[in-house]
């Protein structure tokens, strides 16, 4: 019984979110950023439910949290709210910043995935290859410039960052966490064997190793 009542699609959770708490999850219209900690208020309110689990709770915050939509709701309001609509603590800067960075480089994204491949004509086709071998020297030029600066931003930011020690992987600790290349500012919110689950800036829940986190 318990197997058949379980969501398993992430949009069937979301939907459920949506209908069990109308007054902070939104599809489309009346979005606002979530309280950070949203995920902990969730898991309280649904203890002991048999229609989802806390790993998609996760899956389908990070879903919400990356929409375009909402990380244009964390650049416009003022206050972050909680599960029954009430304004919680104020939307700071850096959130701010951020949402803003992931919201162009997501339209960025889906404009180069919409842009249609048009045909080249023979005239554009022709001044594109003479421009191509025109200049050698100042393109070699360029790249040498372009490549001597990335390896002293790397010293000093790599200087500046000092990994989290071990007892300080606790929950509600603020840290910084590695993605891909970038590190962001993030709340641990569970802390489970070698497994570490932080909330970003935007809300996002993400699951990360210890030896990614970093002092802030």
């Amino acid at each position: 019984m318990e197997t058949t009542n379980k969501l398993k699609d992430i949009n069937e959770v979301l939907d459920f979110l949506y209908s069990e708490f109308p007054q902070c999850f939104k599809q489309k219209d009346g979005i606002k950023p979530l309280k950070v900690g949203i995920f902990k208020d969730i898991a309280e309110r649904i203890e002991g439910s048999d229609k989802v689990s806390k790993t998609q709770v996760r899956q389908a915050l990070r879903k919400y949290t990356s929409n375009w939509r909402y990380l244009e709701a964390v650049t416009k309001h003022e206050f972050r709210i909680d599960l029954d609509g009430n304004d919680a603590e104020k939307v700071e800067q850096e959130h701010i910043e951020h949402a803003q960075k992931a919201l162009e480089e997501s339209r960025a994204k889906m404009a180069k995935r919409k842009k249609p491949q048009r045909p080249r004509q023979d005239g554009e086709t022709k001044s594109y290859k003479k421009k191509g071998p025109a200049h050698p020297r100042s393109s070699d030029k360029n790249a040498r410039v372009n490549k001597k600066p990335a390896p002293q931003q790397a010293k000093r930011s790599s200087g500046k960052v000092e990994p989290l020690p071990a007892n300080e992987v606790k929950v509600n600790n603020k840290v910084k966490v590695k993605l891909g290349q970038a590190l962001v500012n993030a709340t641990i919110t569970e802390v489970n064997k070698d497994e570490v689950h932080v909330e970003l800036v935007t809300g996002m829940q993400v699951k990360t190793k210890a030896d990614s986190l970093y002092i802030v």
